[in-house]
This record gives C-alpha cells, sequence and structure tokens, in this order.
C-alpha cells in the first residue's frame, strides 16, 4: 500500500514542480534558472517539516518521498549548470549552486522547527 501513496503524492508532485518552474520563468528575466530553484528549496522546506513532524509512515510516504520526490529535481539542477557553465556563464553556475545549496539547507531547517513546534 505505501508504494500506492508514493506513487499519489509524485503524481501531484510532478505538475505542481513543471507548473511552478514554468510560471516562477515568466516573471524572471535572464537565463538564470530560479524556477528550478523555487521548486528544490520549497521542496526542502516541505520535507523538513514531514520529517520531523513525526507524521507517520503514510504521510512520510504520500508527501515526503511522493510529492517531494517529484517536485524536486537534483538531475535539472546539475543539468543547469552545466549549462550555465558551457554557455560561459561561470558565474551564474556558481551562483546556481551556492543559492541552491544554502537556501535548500536552509529551508530544511527552517521546516525542521516548524514541524517539530506542530508536533509537541
Amino acid at each position: 500500500m505505501t508504494w500506492l501513496l508514493v506513487a499519489l503524492g509524485a503524481a501531484l508532485g510532478a505538475p505542481a514542480r513543471y507548473l511552478t518552474d514554468r510560471a516562477v520563468q515568466r516573471r524572471v528575466s535572464g537565463t538564470r534558472p530560479w524556477g528550478t530553484v523555487t521548486v528544490n528549496v520549497a521542496g526542502s522546506l516541505v520535507l523538513g517539516v514531514v520529517a520531523s513532524a513525526a507524521a507517520g509512515q503514510g504521510w512520510a510516504a504520500l508527501v515526503g518521498t511522493g510529492f517531494c520526490g517529484a517536485l524536486t529535481t537534483y538531475s535539472t539542477f546539475g543539468y543547469e549548470t552545466v549549462k550555465l557553465a558551457a554557455s560561459d556563464d561561470a558565474q551564474g553556475a556558481a551562483v546556481n549552486v551556492g543559492v541552491s545549496i544554502v537556501a535548500g539547507v536552509a529551508a530544511a531547517a527552517l521546516g525542521w522547527w516548524v514541524g517539530a513546534a506542530i508536533s509537541r
């Protein structure tokens, strides 16, 4: 039954990723991948909440593994970073890596704190 919860979460996370990425990229100029940064940071926040809120195995599978797994994307982050570097935008590649890592870890920590507060 857990696999079904993962699949349901992924079925919601994948379109959320696509729609969020497109909405962000329409609103910003340039070639920097702010849509991918946005979904990865948002997913880190949500996963932090779920991981620390002592959610049951079902919620962890549905939201943590399924939704966040489909919402976030390490492969696209890697690809877009290489693409920036290959197009002679080493600064953009470095900014993408720095912002993604720092903001993602900060969002996960904030989510962990929120989840811990909720579960008290």
